[in-house]
């Protein structure tokens, strides 16, 4: 839909791309908190020039209309708490919703503790753990990994919970010879 298509703009703001930008931002925001980026990309759909888009989200920036920092700190504590995702799938997602990778870090080390992380990674498992009962300890421990890998979490944490909810149900995780999955430490890799 270009901005002559939209019933929302009054005719005397058609010849005004800043007008138009300011409607078509204010309409976005109306819907969902979006991102600079976010809006910037809708804006362009629009067929509104880079100059007046940068014109009105530097405004709305200023006036506190738009605040990606905000925005990456209210995701990380939605996400993390309603699906249990972990940092690493909060990161993408913050990145690919175009928010600067300082503000990503900022956000998650802000809302997201390693002690939180271990404890959601506990509860999914827990959730899930009941309905593979029956199942061979392999394929559960498999099963369990891929939910929590798909969620984010490293490998070491994974294998780490798991071993522990099954042992707590009196089931071994892995066979005896299996070797043990250790966190990997980031600087080492």
């Amino acid at each position: 839909m270009t901005g002559r298509d939209d019933p929302q703009i009054s005719e005397k703001d058609h010849g005004d791309p800043a007008a138009r930008a300011r409607q078509v931002c204010l309409r976005l925001l109306t819907l969902a908190p979006r991102t600079r980026a976010q809006l910037a990309d809708g804006l362009r759909k629009r067929g509104i020039p880079d100059e007046a888009i940068h014109e009105v989200l530097d405004r709305f920036e200023e006036v506190g209309l738009i605040d990606d920092a905000a925005f990456a700190r209210a995701w990380v504590e939605s996400r993390h708490y309603s699906r249990g995702l972990a940092g690493r799938a909060l990161s993408a997602e913050l990145k690919q919703r175009g928010v600067a990778a300082e503000e990503i870090r900022a956000a998650i080390d802000e809302r997201l503790d390693p002690e939180a992380e271990v404890a959601a990674a506990r509860r999914l498992v827990e959730r899930r753990l009941a309905g593979s009962r029956g199942l061979p300890a392999e394929q559960r421990t498999r099963r369990l990994a891929g939910m929590l890998a798909r969620k984010g979490y490293p490998p070491g944490l994974a294998f780490r919970v798991i071993r522990e909810a099954m042992e707590a149900e009196g089931e071994a995780a892995f066979p005896e010879d299996e070797p043990s999955f250790e966190e990997a430490d980031p600087d080492t890799e």
